[in-house]
């Protein structure tokens, strides 16, 4: 919203905003909102909701994890793992990995023939396990300790990830995906909105803000949440190998930033050549690049750019402010700045917030026009509001991606959001017209 508004105002006034420019404005509500959210806000949030669920919370792994031992009468002696997997999908259960003479086989190997003696460790509910069980002529073992050691021995583990807006996995039921034949891992559990689902896994839909319990070997897991288009909540694994790369990659972003600042370069081609140099250097890949481009926003703002552009030379954005406006009564400049920062606020809460400085920067523009005031104030205002957009979890990809580990209902956005718009008003409105005056 930032670099839209700077731009747009680059075309009214033949110069756009600077890199600074928002920092006075932005730098105060920033700190407000931190200091109500740390002293008071934090306390509107129901006491049950204020912590997120842990590993340990997400699936009561000592309560679901078994070992089985395959006996020599069992139907599944002598077949190939995927002859096998034939059988166990028929089951509500997962099998996390296979041990053989003591020692683990690596991942699941399709064509190793199951043996007599051959554990199993699984993942499944008490009723799913006893009929996995009976129905394959296989007998539970004990184990000494917390059996969660058992899936997490070795070069394997244990990675929490969330649902990201727009994730390949969004919409889709966990049978259809094929996680272990695809990218190598298993789910062992989902928490939506805090709770743990204990329900099938298997017709579970995921939602944006789910929080999954993966499992597989630890080179695999960081490129499975990627390629899942999730993003990981912890054991975090960083791309760069080297201490020395990552002081290059910071200081080509740095440069950026800086020849942005300093008007060398548009900050969009700034941006722009930091991310080649990150390419050509290999510290990522075309492909992450790629994925990594939100590609529904674009469309979205390839849609919003000509109707922005069409109420503005169409006359729509000034009919609508004269109807506002010229009604014949008297409205003070602060007055109609305060009421843009909360149509834009509000407008930001449904739609996306750079579609929304789009559709608010003529307006904004036309209204202080229209009252004979300074553009640049209204031109913050908006890129202000579009930003703070906090009554709803659609309102920003943000609010919806802290909704499933912080386990928020809808209702905890608009206990929390409204007293925060308001302290955004009260702190923008007076800061905008003492530095950019009306």
């Amino acid at each position: 919203p930032n670099i839209i508004i700077a731009a747009y105002r680059g075309q009214i006034a033949g110069e756009p905003f600077r890199m600074f420019d928002f920092s006075p404005v932005g730098g105060t509500v920033a700190v407000a909102g931190v200091l109500f959210l740390a002293l008071f806000g934090w306390r509107l949030i129901p006491s049950q909701r204020r912590a997120r669920a842990t590993v340990e919370d997400l699936i009561e792994i000592d309560d679901y994890i078994a070992e089985v031992r395959v006996p020599k009468s069992s139907d599944l002696v002598g077949r190939t793992w995927r002859e096998a997997e034939e059988l166990i999908g028929e089951h509500e259960v997962i099998v996390v990995s296979r041990v053989r003479r003591g020692k683990r086989l690596p991942g699941l190997p399709a064509r190793v023939p199951v043996k007599a003696s051959d554990i199993l460790v699984i993942e499944a509910g008490p009723e799913e396990l006893d009929k996995f069980v009976t129905a394959l002529g296989l007998k539970v073992v004990g184990t000494e300790g917390s059996k969660s050691s058992l899936i997490t021995a070795g070069d394997v583990g244990l990675m929490e990830a969330v649902v990201a807006p727009g994730a390949s996995v969004e919409g889709r039921m966990v049978g259809n995906l094929r996680l272990r034949g695809r990218y190598g891992v298993n789910l062992l559990g989902v928490s939506r909105q805090g709770k743990a689902h204990r329900g099938r896994l298997r017709a579970f839909r995921f939602r944006v803000g789910d929080v999954l319990l993966l499992h597989g070997e630890n080179d695999r897991l960081a490129d499975a949440v990627s390629a899942l288009g999730c993003l990981p909540l912890s054991e975090r694994s960083l791309r760069f190998g080297t201490n020395r790369s990552a002081a290059v990659a910071l200081a080509i972003f740095a440069a950026a930033i800086a020849t942005g600042a300093m008007g060398l370069v548009a900050l969009p081609i700034a941006l722009g050549l930091a991310a080649v140099a990150m390419v050509l250097l290999t510290f990522v890949s075309l492909r992450e690049i790629y994925d990594s481009v939100d590609w529904p926003i674009i469309v979205l703002l390839a849609s919003m750019i000509p109707i922005g552009g069409a109420m503005e030379s169409t006359g729509t954005a000034e009919l609508l402010v004269g109807s506002l406006f010229g009604t014949g009564t008297a409205i003070a400049p602060w007055m109609a700045l305060a009421l843009v920062l909360i149509v834009t606020m509000t407008l930001s809460d449904v739609l996306n917030n750079a579609a929304t400085a789009v559709i608010m920067a003529p307006i904004g523009v036309i209204v202080a026009q229209h009252l004979g005031a300074n553009p640049d104030a209204f031109l913050m205002a908006v890129a202000v509001g579009a930003s703070c957009a906090f009554l709803t979890p659609i309102g920003h990809q943000n609010n919806a991606l802290v909704m499933g580990p912080g386990g928020y209902e809808f209702g905890d956005y608009w206990r929390l959001g409204l007293p925060l718009e308001i302290l955004i008003v009260a702190v923008a409105v007076p800061m905008i017209t003492v530095v950019w005056p009306l």
